[in-house]
C-alpha cells in the first residue's frame, strides 16, 4: 500500500494513498452497467455538489467490475471532498487555493519519455484493425438515461496550437458516437484548445489531440486554470509538476503528432476535424447532452466539433475515471483552481488584505465566491469592493461574490449567511453589474427568462458586501467564549 504521498505518481498509486485513510474509498465487485445505474449508484454514495437530493459528500469508489467490459475498473469521486484533494495533495484544505497559486508562480515544465517506458501503451488498439471499436474499448459511463450518449467526463485533452506550437491541456464534454467518432463540446471563447481548433480549421487542417483518461488528481485540479490566469502558451501540466516538484511525464502518441500523459490509464488518439460539426445527440434525439455543473441536464449543442479517433491506448486491467457533472468532484476540479486565480490577483494589487477565498458547492466552483478580508485601516473601506471586480476579472465565469469580514469562516456557508443577515443592508450593500459575459450553462441567463437580458450567456453579476465598515468594527465584536483543550473532556470524539 502507497503510504507516502511522493509516491503517488498515476491514478493507480492515488487510490492506493486512498486505501490508508480509513473511509476514504469503497470498492464494490457487484457488476454494475455504465449506462445510468453505475451513476444512480454513486448519487448515494458521495456525489453532493449540486446533485438533486437526496445526495451526500462520501468516499471515492472502485467499480470493479462494468458489464460488458471484462477487465475493466471505473473510479468515480476521486477528488469528491475538499479534505481528500487535500490528502492527494498534501495539502491542509483550507490553503489550497495558495499553494495552487504558488505553483502558477513557480511551475515545472513537462518531460517527454521513452514510449517503451510509458505505462499508457501497455496495450495498443489502431483505427485501422478490422475489429477496432471505440465503444467496446471504453467504459465511458451515461450519467442519467436522457444522455445523448457515453461521456467521457474526465478526459485530459491535450493539443498544440497549429502555428506556435505552445501546448494546452483542458477538460472538455466528449461524447462517444461511433467506432471512430467523437464530440467535443467548446464554451464558446473559454478554452484554449477551442481556440486551437479554431485556427486549425481556418488553416484547412485537423488538429491532433490526445485524450488521457486516468490520472494523478494533481494533472486534473491543474487542467482546469483559465485564463487570464495562465494565458494561451501556459502548459498547465507545469502547474501539476510545481504540485508534485517533479516534472509531468509525457510520452509520443503512436498514431498522431502530438503527446499524451504517460501514466494514464487510456489514451484516445485523435484530430479535430476542419470545419466539421455534429449534433450532440445525433444518437438518442433527447435534446440533452449530459448533467452540467449547475444541476441541470445540459442542453445538446448542435455544432459540437468531431474527433476521428486514430488509436486507443491503456494498460493492462485499465481504470477508467469519471464524474458526475454537477458533483462535489466537479466543484473541487474548478473551483480550488478559481480560488487560486482570485488570490492571485488581488494579492498583487492590494497585498495583505484577502484572507482567503472559496468557491462552495452551491455555485458549482463556477458561479460563486466567497472573499474574506481584511481591512487594515480606514483607507480600505471601499477596497473590498475593488477586491470583488478584480475577482471578477480572474475568472470570468463568476456571478455572485459575498464579501465577509476576517472573523468569518468562508468555508462555512452558515456563517456567511449569518454576515449577510447581520451586517448587510441591501440597499447599500448590493453591487449590480448587469449585462456582462458569464457562462451559458445557467438557464437563467436567456431572453426567454428576461427581455432585458439580450442574449444567452449575458447575465448581472453582483456583488454582496458584506463587511463591517471600518469605522464601526467595535459594534460588531462577535461574543467570545473561553479558549478550553476540547479533546481533555473527549478524548476519543476524533478531534
Amino acid at each position: 500500500m502507497v503510504t507516502n504521498i511522493q509516491k503517488i505518481i498515476d491514478l493507480r498509486s492515488a487510490l492506493d494513498y486512498l486505501k490508508s485513510f480509513p473511509g476514504e474509498l469503497v470498492e464494490t465487485d457487484v457488476p454494475v452497467a455504465p449506462h445510468g445505474e453505475l451513476a444512480g449508484v454513486y448519487r448515494y454514495i458521495g456525489a453532493g455538489g449540486t446533485v438533486m437530493r437526496p445526495t451526500r459528500l462520501g468516499p471515492a469508489m472502485l467499480f470493479k467490475s462494468i458489464k460488458g467490459y471484462p477487465g475493466a475498473q471505473i473510479a468515480i469521486g476521486v477528488m469528491g471532498s475538499r479534505e481528500r484533494v487535500g490528502k492527494l495533495l498534501g495539502v491542509e484544505p483550507r490553503k489550497l487555493g495558495f499553494v495552487l497559486r504558488d505553483c502558477i508562480n513557480y511551475p515545472i515544465k513537462p518531460v517527454v519519455i521513452r514510449n517503451d517506458k510509458a505505462p499508457c501503451q501497455e496495450v495498443v488498439h489502431l483505427a485501422s484493425e478490422t475489429d477496432f471499436d471505440l465503444r467496446k474499448l471504453i467504459p465511458a459511463p451515461t450519467n442519467t438515461l436522457v444522455d445523448a450518449g457515453p461521456y467521457i467526463t474526465l478526459g485530459m485533452c491535450y493539443a498544440s496550437h497549429p502555428i506556435t506550437r505552445v501546448s494546452d491541456v483542458t477538460i472538455h464534454r466528449l461524447c462517444v458516437h461511433g467506432k471512430d467518432e467523437l464530440s467535443i463540446f467548446f464554451t464558446p471563447g473559454a478554452r484554449h484548445i477551442g481556440e486551437m481548433a479554431r485556427v486549425a480549421s481556418e488553416l484547412g487542417v485537423p488538429l491532433p489531440i490526445s485524450i488521457s483518461i486516468g490520472v494523478d488528481p494533481a494533472i486534473a485540479i491543474a487542467s482546469c486554470f483559465e485564463p487570464p490566469t495562465t494565458p494561451l502558451g501556459f502548459d498547465e501540466l507545469s502547474i501539476a509538476g510545481a504540485l508534485r516538484k517533479k516534472p509531468v511525464e509525457l510520452v509520443q502518441c503512436v498514431s498522431i503528432e502530438e503527446k499524451a500523459i504517460a501514466h494514464s490509464e487510456y489514451v484516445i488518439e485523435g484530430e479535430i476535424l476542419p470545419g466539421v460539426t455534429v449534433r450532440e445527440d445525433k444518437n438518442t434525439g433527447t435534446g440533452y447532452s449530459m448533467p452540467e455543473f449547475p444541476g441541470y441536464n445540459g442542453v445538446a449543442s448542435d455544432s459540437c466539433s468531431v474527433i476521428r479517433v486514430k488509436a486507443v491506448t491503456h494498460r493492462q486491467n485499465p481504470i477508467f475515471q469519471a464524474c458526475i457533472g454537477p458533483g462535489e468532484e466537479h466543484v473541487n476540479m474548478v473551483g480550488i483552481p478559481t480560488e487560486a486565480s482570485i488570490i492571485d490577483m488581488i494579492e498583487k494589487a492590494m497585498p495583505g488584505r484577502v484572507q482567503n477565498v472559496y468557491a462552495p458547492s452551491a455555485g458549482g466552483g463556477k458561479y460563486m465566491a466567497v472573499i474574506q478580508f481584511k481591512k487594515l485601516d480606514e483607507s480600505d473601506e471601499g477596497r473590498q469592493r475593488q477586491a470583488a471586480l478584480l475577482a471578477f476579472s480572474a475568472f470570468s465565469e463568476l456571478k455572485h461574490i459575498f464579501i465577509v469580514d476576517e472573523d468569518i469562516d468562508p468555508f462555512d456557508m452558515n456563517d456567511v449567511m449569518w454576515a449577510m443577515n447581520t451586517r448587510f443592508q441591501g440597499n447599500l450593500d448590493t453591487i449590480f453589474i448587469p449585462g456582462v459575459r458569464c457562462h451559458p450553462l445557467d438557464p437563467s441567463e436567456s431572453p426567454e427568462y428576461s427581455a432585458l437580458i439580450p442574449q444567452k450567456g449575458v447575465s448581472c453579476k453582483t456583488i454582496f458586501d458584506c463587511t463591517v465598515p471600518y469605522r464601526l468594527k467595535k459594534n460588531f465584536v462577535r461574543a467570545q467564549f473561553m479558549e478550553v483543550d476540547p479533546q481533555k473532556y473527549i478524548p476519543d470524539y476524533g478531534w
